[in-house]
């Protein structure tokens, strides 16, 4: 796995920030300047360092921000996972690994820093040729599979915030068809005031703690005022049991069960709000694929976005689930400490949550001093303070624009 977050740009540096509750959220002077009601992001602090230690001159030359996040994150991945990268002498094509990686809005950085002033100043001419490989929604996974070499299915998915999550069980799909047999999967997001600013005009960021940014990611609190907007990129490499034996390969968990649904924008979902049937019918279908009841999932990595869909959001997981609130799966909102990094958040919370698998405790959901109502029952498995716990069974779910769904099921892994 490999990860570039907010608060943490590798999986070690993460590791140690959702242990100590380490909020990457910051004052961003240019929200302040543009005049947005919100202006707090999360912004991953990537070095110069780290970008000419990862890429070659050329590449640097024709990469933004969601593209270089990739790229950091599936190099940190693909070395994880065994492979050698050096970037001043590419590989050979490896026909056995190919990859599936999202992205929610695509690099909108370049259309608005580039793209747009260019074409309006009289410029179009000079714009050189790398502009379109950089916006074009692929860019992420044709840029991750450039770097690496991958020769099998490379491919994008994009559907709002369960983008991350929906990569997953895509690449998870393909694998159970024999197409491969690795696959890169998650998702990238860059970042970008202008695709930030159009979240802020909906109403639906926080605003209310611009001089106190560690604090304005509120999930689950009654002053909760909205999602904080990130960035950032998440990476996770699957592969079939044979191949990981084969070539002797370390295996964190194993992926157990996965769904994608749609709510179809009835029956209380709209566009931009999330139908409960959806929800709840996507969590069974999970439960299905890894024939698990619902009271055999140990921990649930929240979607919980600080807007009023958390408390819907909770009502579904109890209903889905089944188990009463004495016996309900501990909780936690990685959000809370890094925002919404949109299509690439999934994937990020998706490698906290086999961290913790892995590692055996629970992350806080830092800033929750005020729970809403309805998880006052459940308060005592949402941990305030980093815990150890030993996990079997992590849920990571997400719900997206569009009334879309996505969750995956991990088991830590007994050979």
């Amino acid at each position: 796995m490999g990860v570039v977050a907010p608060n943490g740009t590798s999986v070690p540096q993460f590791e140690k920030a959702l242990r100590q509750g380490y909020s990457g959220i910051r004052f961003q002077p240019q929200m302040q300047a543009l005049g947005l009601a919100c202006q707090v992001a999360g912004r991953p602090e990537v070095s110069e360092a780290q970008i000419d230690s990862a890429f070659n001159r050329a590449t640097r030359r024709a990469m933004n921000t969601g593209m270089s996040y990739a790229g950091l994150a599936a190099i940190e991945c693909w070395r994880d996972a065994g492979f050698s990268y050096d970037p001043n002498e590419p590989a050979p094509v490896d026909w056995d690994t190919g990859a599936v990686i999202g992205t929610g809005l695509g690099g909108i950085d370049t259309v608005t820093d580039h793209l747009v002033p260019g074409v309006n100043n009289g410029q179009a001419k000079r714009l050189g040729s790398a502009l379109p490989e950089q916006y074009m929604s692929s860019a992420v996974s044709a840029f991750v599979g450039g770097l690496l070499g991958l020769g099998g299915p490379v491919s994008t998915v994009s559907s709002a915030c369960a983008t991350g999550t929906e990569a997953l069980v895509e690449a998870f799909v393909k694998l159970k068809s024999g197409v491969s047999s690795r696959l890169l999967a998650g998702g990238a997001e860059g970042t970008t005031v202008y695709g930030w600013a159009g979240f802020d005009a909906m109403r639906v960021c926080c605003r209310s703690f611009n001089h106190q940014p560690e604090r304005a990611s509120r999930p689950l609190s009654r002053t909760a005022g909205g999602f904080v907007p990130a960035a950032g990129a998440g990476i996770l490499m699957l592969e079939t049991l044979e191949s990981a034996r084969k070539r002797g390969a370390r295996i964190y968990a194993e992926l157990v069960g996965a769904a994608t649904t749609c709510g179809g924008q009835r029956d209380g979902g709209t566009i931009t709000a999330g139908s409960p049937a959806g929800m709840k019918r996507c969590v069974r279908l999970a439960l299905c694929s890894a024939r698990l009841p619902g009271s055999a999932i140990d921990y649930v990595n929240g979607h919980l976005t600080a807007t009023t869909g958390d408390a819907k959001e909770v009502d579904a997981l109890k209903e889905a689930l089944g188990p009463s609130p004495a016996s309900f799966p501990w909780l936690n909102a990685t959000k809370s400490m890094i925002g919404h990094s949109l299509g690439a958040s999934g994937a990020i919370e998706s490698v906290a949550c086999l961290i913790q698998l892995n590692r055996g405790f629970l992350h806080p959901s830092v800033n929750l001093e005020d729970p809403i109502p309805l998880i006052a029952c459940l308060e005592a498995k949402i941990p305030r303070q980093s815990v150890e716990v030993p996990i079997k069974t992590a849920m990571k779910v997400s719900f997206g624009f569009g009334d879309v769904n996505a969750s995956v099921i991990f088991a830590k892994w007994d050979a």
